[in-house]
């Protein structure tokens, strides 16, 4: 008689079978639900009193899920939208233990029942071309560093790359000659080619020159000559906006990240008159619709929209109830 397996078996086997095997799940994928699962792990452990190794799947009931997202918004003070993410990893590995275990499948239809938070969506963070320019003057152009700093940053506003995509360029995937672009491959596994401007070229060309190296090298290294990592990237952007703000006070009020330098490419070629099809193949986005949230985020076309359009020729007049009730309504 086949016993049933244990959740360290069935986690096991989801990375491995499914994930790997089965979906050919990317790394950027494996190490997000990865990430998720080490969390709920240790908490698990904490709560439970219960090593890894212990945990059966009726722990993981459904007020266990929802105290763990709890959690991560109470304790570790993750966004909503991080809290969604780490839940959908979740759901992924229960649909597969329904799949596996049908003993389970009751535990896991409540825990796949468990809804994504709702929260208010802000428009998208991007910068003026004043400040993106005074971002640019910032890295020490008499440093090593700073010359790949500046070359990172420069390369990011003009292609809208991803951080990963750019943490993860190779000298072989960058022509210069004629149609100079840089290849890369984004989400979903989709390659792509964004051409370059020619001060793109230049820098590139004076890079290239400078830090010389085999084509399968990083193309931005560290101290090490390793691929620099996320992290690394927010650290020198955090250091050259602090020196930013001192040229451009209205960078001072803005929280900018490398994604805001992706949102800073998406915003110049939209008030280009950019086609919004183009700018999604460009970003390398799913679907078209994925660019309505610049349009939402662009005041200047909506000035223009408003300028075309004319005003109402009635008088505003004050309204005034007829009577006391009303009246009384009115003023609460």
């Amino acid at each position: 008689m086949k016993t049933q397996s244990t959740f360290s078996e069935l986690l096991q086997a989801y990375f491995t079978d499914w994930l790997m095997g089965q979906r050919n799940a990317s790394p950027y994928t494996i190490a997000n639900y990865r990430d998720t699962f080490r969390l709920l792990i240790a908490y698990a452990q904490r709560e439970l009193k219960k090593p890894p190794t212990a945990l059966v799947i009726p722990d993981l009931d459904v007020p266990f899920v929802c105290r763990f997202l709890d959690h991560l918004e109470k304790e570790r003070r993750n966004t909503p939208r991080s809290r969604n993410t780490r839940l959908a990893a979740i759901h992924s590995f229960f649909k597969y233990v329904a799949l596996q275990e049908p003993a389970f499948g009751a535990v896991a239809q409540r825990v796949l029942a468990i809804q994504s938070k709702r929260y208010t969506k802000k428009p998208v963070d991007f910068l003026t071309r004043v400040e993106a320019e005074a971002l640019l003057a910032a890295p020490n152009q008499g440093t090593w560093s700073g010359r790949r700093d500046r070359m990172l940053l420069l390369l990011t506003l003009q292609t809208g790359l991803r951080v990963s995509e750019v943490v993860g360029l190779h000298w072989q995937e960058v022509a210069l000659g004629t149609g100079a672009h840089v290849r890369c491959t984004g989400k979903g596994r989709k390659t792509r080619c964004i051409p370059l401007r020619k001060e793109s070229i230049a820098a590139l060309r004076a890079w290239f020159r400078e830090r010389g190296g085999q084509p399968t090298d990083a193309l931005f290294p560290n101290v090490r000559g390793q691929p620099l990592s996320r992290d690394g990237v927010e650290d020198l952007l955090a250091k050259h906006l602090a020196r930013a703000r001192l040229a451009c006070p209205s960078l001072k009020t803005k929280q900018v990240s490398a994604h805001v330098l992706r949102h800073t490419t998406a915003m110049d070629l939209l008030q280009h008159g950019v086609d919004r099809s183009v700018i999604a193949l460009w970003l390398g986005h799913e679907s078209m619709e994925t660019t309505q949230v610049y349009l939402h985020a662009n005041l200047q076309l909506k000035e223009q929209a408003l300028a075309k359009t004319e005003p109402f020729a009635g008088q505003s007049r004050r309204y005034r109830p007829p009577d006391r009730l009303l009246a009384f309504l009115q003023s609460l």
